[in-house]
Formats: C-alpha cells, sequence, structure tokens
C-alpha cells in the first residue's frame, strides 16, 4: 500500500525516467496527519473486509488484494523530504497496531539523499520497530552519469555516504533502474564502477540485503531514456551478481 507524503511532487532529483508530471501545480502542498491517519484506516478496512479484492481490477486475482503485507512510503517525489517523517511513521506505525496488523512492513523507498536529516533518522528508528525496511535507490557509479540520469544538486557523495551510513546500522535494499539512454545501454565501465560502489559499501560494514534491477516501465518525459530488452536487463544483473557476490533479483 503506497503512502505518498509528495502531494507537492517535490523531489531533489530530476531522473530522466520519472514519469511524475511536474507541471501541472499541485493542489495539495502538505500532509495533513489527520486525514493520513483517516484515509489509511479506511482504506486498510475496505481491504481487510475484502472490499478491494472484490473491484473488477482483481477480478482473476482476489487473493492479492486480501492482505496487506507493507506500507510504502512513496508517490510523486522524495518522501524524506517531507518535514515531519517521525510523524507520518508514527502514524502508520499506530494503524497497524490498531488494525492488528504486525507482519505488515513499513517501506522508505528513497533517493537516499535525505537519510542524514534528524526527523528521517527518527522516523527510521520507529520504522526499525515495526518492521520497517530501507530501500535505497542507486543508479550509477560515477558522478558524470549520476548527473547524466538522476539530475540532481545533490553531491553523489552525499548519496554513497548516506546509504553507507545506513546500511551500517541496518540491511537495506538497493533499487537500480537501468536504461538506454539515445539508444546506449549504461556502459561496462559504468557498470563496473557501479559494482565497486556496492563492494566499498559491504567491505566498509555496511549490509545489502539485496539489489533489486529493474528498467523503464511506463512513459518518461525523455524520449531518449529507454527500457532495456529482459534479456539485457538479465546480462547487467549478471555481471552484478558476479563482481559483487550480492543476490541481484531482476523486474523486466
Amino acid at each position: 500500500m503506497g503512502v505518498n507524503l509528495n502531494p507537492d511532487k517535490v523531489c531533489n532529483f530530476n531522473c530522466v525516467y520519472c514519469e511524475v508530471d511536474r507541471v501541472t501545480p499541485p493542489r495539495i502542498r502538505h500532509v495533513d496527519l489527520n486525514l493520513l491517519r483517516e484515509e489509511l484506516t479506511r482504506l486498510v478496512r475496505f481491504i481487510n473486509d475484502g472490499g478491494l479484492a472484490r473491484t473488477p481490477k482483481f477480478a482473476d486475482a482476489p487473493e492479492l488484494a486480501l492482505n496487506i503485507r507493507d506500507f510504502a512510503f512513496s508517490g510523486d517525489g522524495e518522501p524524506t523530504m517531507v518535514m515531519n517523517f517521525d510523524a507520518c511513521v508514527q502514524v502508520v506505525a499506530e494503524i497497524k497496531r490498531a488494525e492488528n496488523l504486525p507482519l505488515a512492513k513499513i517501506v522508505l523507498i528513497t533517493d537516499a539523499a535525505g537519510l542524514d536529516k534528524e526527523s528521517v533518522q527518527r522516523g527510521l528508528v520507529l520504522m526499525q520497530a515495526h518492521q520497517g525496511e530501507i530501500w535505497a535507490k542507486l543508479d550509477a557509479g560515477t558522478e558524470e552519469y549520476y548527473r547524466l540520469v538522476n539530475r540532481s544538486h545533490i553531491r553523489f557523495s552525499r548519496i554513497l555516504e548516506n546509504i553507507l551510513m545506513t546500511a551500517r546500522m541496518r540491511p537495506i535494499v538497493i533499487q537500480t533502474l537501468f536504461l538506454k539512454i539515445r539508444d546506449a545501454m549504461m556502459p561496462r565501465a559504468e557498470v563496473d564502477a557501479y559494482c565497486g560502489r556496492l563492494r566499498n559499501i559491504v567491505e566498509q560494514g555496511g549490509v545489502i540485503r539485496e539489489v533489486q534491477a529493474y528498467t523503464v516501465a511506463r512513459p518518461t518525459p525523455e524520449a531518449y531514456a529507454t527500457r532495456l530488452e529482459p534479456a539485457e536487463l538479465e546480462e547487467t544483473s549478471r555481471i552484478v551478481r558476479e563482481q559483487t557476490g550480492l543476490t541481484v533479483l531482476t523486474y523486466p
């Protein structure tokens, strides 16, 4: 279940593959905690009562809509940019407890730029007490490629430092989107540099539970950013497995 903490569409990345419409002004700019609690509680009860499983979208596989496996902070921007991230985590944790969902995870899907913020650090501690997981984005091995794909003003070194800091405290998942830029796959030298970043994290005491490798799935704002074929994604994932020894799951 996705929890969108960015109705304002604010993000500190401007990825070439991001499908979020940042041209149309947002109607809502702040997260109302009371509304978050009300909407999430209502939706949880709708799912637990079988309402979602009875909708036409799940007609062929209603069992997929019967159990809430996680609450994922993601959406139209970077969730760690919200000013009260810890309070948002607290709301979800309280709903988990009130609605008797002890096994449901709380997942943060993040670009890692804000993992060093105080409110985020407090939120991560809360998450850890409630089956929390951090899925951190890493789409590059070098500053140059990072600027090409993620187009952020944040230093690449800060992203790497935050991932390492977090992985030293708890196991994390690395999420990587591999794509073609003007019909060219990530250069082999860049793949090697990316693998080197993953090895450095592990060698310096970080724990990477798995790497999730995926590709473009929706229309992109930049026509030159296109998807990999399944065989191309698997070949890149194979290289990452061989060079790092990590578990790499592919999602073509």
